[in-house]
């Protein structure tokens, strides 16, 4: 078990307003190309997954409040000498080399280095708030994060590389509602929390091509489906097996 410290925590939360600012002026003058599609979603957004985790304290899509945002992010890196498998585990390992500086990532659980399925972190972010997530699954080329209670999603995340025809491909897929009533408000009716959210994991994207020592060709790709919630679906296709 680890835990931050208190006077981490404090430059934490000092940090914060400059985190928010320095990453708005990134967006404003932001020259990476975003190729967005926003879509109507159908059954076949649900993840292929378990939804409820083992261990407790878990806040899965079921828990949510409001539709299913179904996202995925990607980007892909050439000139890098790395393969899938190996920038996974540079990202796997340095979380907060990738992220934009309005969010950190703090391990509550588990040895030190890079996630390993079973640890729990913290994302902290502006706000009143933290993001406490716990890792449910884990490869040699993706792994996945799970909402626990009291974090404003209620999802899932995963982080993936696939190794392509001239480069590397790096993927963020989440499947996520509003955690409460609150930030169904921000998210979807005001949408200035998914605003953030969407800078916030377009900038990952390209800090892990920084990261692979490659650039990356294209810009970043945002595909974002909408499926209004209905549980009877969700669970009629868990039970038929139709998980992918």
């Amino acid at each position: 078990m680890t835990t931050a410290s208190g006077p981490t925590r404090l430059a934490t939360v000092l940090w914060w307003p400059l985190g928010v600012a320095l990453v708005a002026w990134r967006y404003t003058w932001r020259t990476t190309p975003l190729h967005r599609t926003e879509e109507t979603g159908t059954a076949e957004d649900l993840p292929g997954f378990a939804d409820d985790v083992p261990g407790g304290r878990n806040q899965g899509i079921a828990d949510g409040v409001g539709p299913l945002l179904h996202r995925t992010y990607s980007i892909l890196i050439v000139g890098s000498s790395m393969t899938a498998p190996e920038l996974l585990e540079v990202v796997a390992d340095g979380l907060n080399r990738a992220s934009p500086e309005m969010a950190v990532f703090h391990k509550t659980r588990g040895q030190r280095g890079p996630v390993r399925l079973g640890d729990e972190l913290v994302v902290r972010m502006p706000g009143p708030w933290d993001g406490p997530v716990r890792v449910t699954g884990k490869d040699s080329t993706s792994f996945r994060l799970s909402t626990l209670g009291g974090h404003l999603e209620a999802g899932h995340i995963e982080f993936r590389t696939t190794d392509v025809d001239g480069g590397v491909l790096f993927e963020i897929e989440s499947w996520c509602r509003a955690g409460d009533r609150l930030s169904d408000l921000l998210y979807n009716r005001v949408g200035f929390a998914k605003e953030v959210q969407l800078n916030m994991w377009t900038h990952f994207c390209v800090r892990t091509a920084a990261l692979a020592g490659g650039r990356h060709r294209g810009g970043v790709t945002i595909r974002t489906r909408r499926l209004d919630w209905t549980p009877a679906e969700f669970e009629s296709r868990r039970r038929t097996g139709r998980a992918r």
